[in-house]
């Protein structure tokens, strides 16, 4: 058998091996979706681990390693190597194209393992790869896919951000084009299982269930019915079976609620006709709050921190006065506030939570401008040393929710001795006729 053709019948076993064991012949794949699939391309530094374990994933049905982001055209592993010592030329990252059933997996399913699987934190830079080759980058084929992204990213940011790391720096931007890399880097590590593969993750979990929830779980279940829904206000979970998070937040907030704004928890995302979602859902649990039956703000990302939660809703509820003194430690001017001069029999409880704080029959006329009671409700609130302008003083917070109510002295009456000067704008009143009175 001559060379020549010898080495024909090698380059044809290569490519029949290659298109074999992508199934799909991925490097051929076009730019452009089709209908049953979708694209995206992501950086993750080294692209040979990155491409083992996107292509891991159920509803993955191509993947091909390559190039994107940077100026050569149809560069090569050793182009993109050079360039790197070229500061004038924007160089190219090692990319994945991932091609995927939306069907069977969400595109934020497949973020969360992008997420989770290297440091998005470092900059030009993965593990010992340095350079901006290996740069964290997310390549959008669709305007859906760019909000997708940058959503899940604000939700990881906030789980990095809790463990103690910093910003992330992964580079949002729509792909321009895709150049395939040479054969022998396809699918390197089926190939050689030694090889190496700089690529983890920094052990931060992405903090939804989303990875392990199909997109059609939810919208299994039954529709939301509007007669248990408050038009003017509502609060919807969107929720899902098998999330951890979602029966965390059950636990913590949703099973025993008090709030001022009706809560029902659905693992369905058919809502009645007329309302309205703002975009799609893409993780759980998802809190939605509606007003005309419209989606005004949502919560995405629970991961047992109640006080984030109450922050967000109270960014909602409270107007802007009632957010300084919230979360500013601001004050009321003394007179002006509606309950100074309540004197109904009934409970005085947190905006947010519904919590019971103080009963009426603690209240007292103290002179200052303020509601003043000589005690609270027992565990309703919580103490802290406040020495801002210039005094010692202690705050009173809120124990469900955390905000600022005000300050305690001791220069009340009988029994305790205590005056508990309380701001209005951060209580509500019910009174004792229409809800059962407090023990």
């Amino acid at each position: 058998m001559s060379i020549g053709l010898l080495l024909s019948l090698t380059i044809v076993l290569a490519i029949a091996v290659f298109t074999s064991w992508t199934g799909k012949a991925a490097m051929a794949a076009p730019i452009d979706a089709t209908a049953a699939h979708e694209r995206i391309v992501l950086g993750m530094g080294c692209f040979w681990g990155a491409e083992k374990r996107l292509a891991a994933l159920p509803g993955v049905v191509a993947t091909s390693v390559g190039y994107a982001g940077g100026e050569r055209e149809n560069p090569s592993y050793y182009q993109v190597l050079a360039d790197e010592r070229r500061p004038t030329v924007r160089n190219h990252a090692e990319v994945v194209q991932v091609t995927f059933d939306p069907g069977q997996i969400s595109l934020a399913q497949i973020l969360a393992t992008f997420w989770e699987n290297h440091d998005p934190t470092q900059g030009n830079r993965q593990g010992n790869d340095i350079g901006t080759n290996y740069r964290s980058a997310i390549y959008f084929t669709a305007p859906a896919q760019q909000k997708v992204a940058e959503m899940t990213r604000a939700t990881y940011q906030t789980a990095l951000t809790a463990a103690g790391f910093g910003k992330i720096t992964t580079e949002i931007a729509a792909l321009t084009q895709f150049y395939p890399a040479e054969p022998e880097h396809q699918q390197y590590l089926v190939r050689n299982p030694s090889g190496y593969c700089g690529l983890g993750g920094i052990g931060v979990k992405f903090p939804t269930a989303v990875k392990s929830t199909p997109p059609s779980t939810a919208s299994s279940a039954a529709a939301v019915q509007v007669t248990d829904l408050s038009r003017a206000q509502q609060l919807i979970v969107f929720a899902s079976i098998q999330c951890s998070y979602c029966a965390q937040f059950d636990r913590d907030i949703a099973a025993n609620w008090a709030g001022t704004v009706p809560i029902i928890t659905t693992t369905s995302t058919q809502l009645p006709d007329g309302w309205t979602l703002a975009q799609p859902l893409w993780a759980t649990p998802t809190v939605v709050l509606f007003r005309d039956a419209t989606e005004v703000a949502r919560f995405t990302g629970y991961q047992g921190q109640p006080a984030a939660f109450w922050r967000w809703l109270g960014e909602q509820l409270l107007t802007p006065e009632e957010q300084h003194i919230a979360y500013q430690h601001g004050t009321e001017r003394p007179f002006t506030g509606n309950l100074l001069d309540q004197h109904t029999p009934g409970t005085y409880i947190d905006p947010l939570t519904g919590a019971a704080l103080f009963r009426s029959d603690s209240k007292f006329n103290s002179g200052s401008g303020w509601p003043s009671f000589f005690q609270p409700i027992n565990g309703a609130v919580t103490l802290h040393e406040d020495e801002s302008h210039g005094m010692k003083r202690t705050e009173v917070r809120s124990a469900s929710s955390g905000i600022h109510l005000g300050h305690v002295f001791n220069d009340g009456p009988a029994p305790t001795g205590q005056r508990y000067c309380i701001n209005s704008h951060v209580l509500r009143f019910i009174p004792d006729q229409l809800t059962p009175a407090a023990e």
